[in-house]
């Protein structure tokens, strides 16, 4: 399973490489009262794209912290701050009472 996540990384790695040598044109991004940012094409492209996804990050992050207070306050008292480390065997179906029985075929 290893071997594909690496294949997929080299090929996203690749893919963007390829994206980055095709687009070496420059570019001109025009601002407000006549600023003029100018830079190759796959730089504007990339920051674009960043910029998208931190404005949508920002955005989700009221939404975030809304369901993590509800599911604070919505959380069982006697539940432990951590997780345990391991979880405990289950035990062995001789060590069962009368009141519990094993299942046949078990």
């Amino acid at each position: 399973m290893r071997i594909f996540v690496w294949l997929a990384r080299a090929f996203v790695f690749f893919a963007l490489f390829a994206f980055a040598l095709n687009n070496q044109q420059e570019s001109a991004v025009r601002w407000f009262f006549g600023y003029e940012w100018r830079a190759p094409m796959v730089i504007v492209v990339l920051t674009a794209f960043a910029g998208g996804c931190v404005f949508g990050v920002l955005a989700m992050v009221p939404s975030w912290w809304k369901h993590r207070r509800v599911a604070r306050r919505h959380a069982p008292l006697d539940m432990p701050a951590k997780p345990q480390a391991a979880p405990q065997a289950a035990a062995p179906l001789s060590d069962f009472g009368p009141e519990h029985p094993p299942r046949d075929g078990l």
